[in-house]
């Protein structure tokens, strides 16, 4: 961190030194700071997808679509592994946006007990223009650190979550 300057983990962190001499506090410098951009982040993102008419898991379930690529068909099965939702969420999650015309549901033409959803035009249109407001936000977020450090903390970042999906 640089000299100067202080954000509120840092009178946490001071405070349970204070307090508990006896502990090792030094994870809170990292990973509270992580928590607490989390939310941030979290705020960031409800208002871009807001500007769209969008909720979080609805950007979550138009967006796996959309990166799945042409023709941005999935199965429901596929969608729940890449929203780590349960099945009965899916469902109604599917229902909701079918009903704004966000998403189609239709047989499988080779399996007809199998269901196939796909993001309709408008769907795309919403996603897209929601992932452009949602960069924009984190790009602002972002700012504080040139591109160097943000290449060293994405990769920093990426070994910590690596340890824990593995």
């Amino acid at each position: 961190m640089s000299q100067g300057q202080h954000d509120d983990v840092d009178g946490v962190v001071a405070a349970w030194r204070r307090e508990r001499p006896d502990l090792d506090v030094a994870p809170l410098e990292v990973l509270s700071r992580v928590s607490r951009l989390a939310r941030h982040l979290d705020i960031a993102r409800r208002q871009a997808f807001a500007e769209q008419g969008l909720e979080s898991w609805e950007f979550d379930v138009l967006s796996a679509l959309r990166r799945s690529g042409e023709p941005y068909q999935m199965t429901p099965g596929e969608l729940l592994r890449q929203t780590l939702v349960t099945s009965g969420t899916m469902t109604n999650r599917l229902d909701r946006l079918a009903d704004r015309s966000l998403v189609t549901r239709q047989a499988s033409p080779t399996d007809r007990r199998a269901v196939i959803v796909t993001l309709t035009p408008q769907g795309r249109q919403v996603v897209d223009e929601a992932m452009e407001s949602l960069l924009v936000g984190e790009r602002e977020m972002l700012a504080a650190l040139g591109a160097a450090d943000r290449a060293d903390l994405a990769g920093h970042l990426k070994r910590l979550l690596v340890a824990f999906e593995g």
